[in-house]
């Protein structure tokens, strides 16, 4: 099969496209091809090992693993011999997690993985792009405890996590404030955000808030100072060395409770998007789609950090996106 590889770290040029060989489902496997995946921050960060600490993870002097893509939709091709929740032919999405492996023609998955039906109304690649964003917006908000009425400001509202946190703080029922650039003010509004502050035009105002969700690591410690109420909660969804100490800093002298760390993935939470999904309450966000042939093009876009939401990637052309 064809798989678009890396054997050392480094930029976008790294990503090759090989011929690999197919993998076999396990018992409890299923085997999909993957009609469509996309690229999020885990993938340049971990193809570029950025921080460099991404090593002890991922192997000190290689990549132990050569094939990233941590998400997909595709199509049941065979299953394993104790696998019962799924059959060939059934459209499926979902996530490999730290196995990766979906920028490939082919991957296999446990049948009690990160995967679920296919919904209905989304196209292969409106739902690769889905699990990454929603999976970790659900994960912070959660254990936020995000409730009715609440003031959530969400800082840097377009990108894959922001958009999905707009919508999913908006079915908790909370007053959503977005901060983004001009040329997303309006989407960032069609996704139900109350308020949407340019960060290119104004600062952030009076208003105090009850959470904070920084999705990019950049809003500044003043703002957070000035905006966040008295043991308030900041979430520290992509936070970088300085902001960690800030925010830690922050938990033990101002009060504030700090939410950090990685994202986990769950079947239920990938059932609860495909259920909002459906019934039209949440949407996939696309910048723009590349063939699997551009997938470096594809990692050169997105570590420019100035997508809208997600950036797909077509694996199979042949089926109708």
């Amino acid at each position: 099969m064809k798989a678009v590889v890396y054997t050392k770290y480094g930029p976008p040029e790294v990503l090759q496209l090989k011929e690999v060989d197919k993998p076999v489902p396990k018992d409890n496997e299923i085997l999909i091809k993957v009609v469509a995946t996309a690229v999020n921050a885990a993938d340049w960060r971990i193809r570029k090992a950025d921080p460099v600490a991404v090593k002890l993870f991922f192997g000190l002097t290689r990549p132990k693993k050569s094939i990233l893509g941590g998400v997909l939709a595709g199509i049941v091709e065979s299953v394993g011999s104790k696998v019962t929740r799924f059959k060939v032919g059934d459209q499926v999405f979902g996530s490999t997690g730290m196995s990766f492996g979906a920028y490939a023609e082919y991957v296999c998955l446990a049948e009690n993985g990160v995967v679920v039906l296919k919904p209905h109304n989304l196209s292969y690649v409106e739902a690769a792009t889905v699990p990454f964003g929603g999976h970790t917006a659900i994960h912070f908000l959660r254990k936020a405890n995000i409730q009715p009425h609440q003031k959530v400001l969400i800082y840097g509202a377009s990108g894959a996590v922001g958009t999905a946190a707009i919508q999913l703080a908006k079915i908790y029922g909370a007053e959503v404030t977005g901060v983004c650039s001009t040329t997303n003010v309006e989407m960032v509004k069609s996704l139900g955000a109350d308020k949407v502050i340019d960060y290119t035009k104004e600062e952030l105002g009076e208003e105090i808030y009850d959470v904070i969700f920084d999705t990019v690591g950049k809003i500044p410690y003043q703002a957070i100072k000035k905006t966040l109420k008295k043991k308030g909660t900041w979430i520290l969804g992509a936070a970088g060395v300085t902001q960690m100490v800030q925010g830690y800093w922050s938990g033990m002298s101002r009060g504030y409770k700090i939410i950090s760390g990685v994202a986990l993935e769950k079947e239920d939470d990938i059932k609860f998007l495909k259920e909002l999904i459906e019934k039209g309450k949440y949407k996939a966000v696309i910048d723009k789609s590349y063939p699997m042939e551009q997938l470096s093009v594809a990692h050169t876009y997105v570590e420019k950090g100035h997508k809208k939401g997600n950036v797909g990637v077509i694996i199979d052309e042949t089926y109708d996106q």
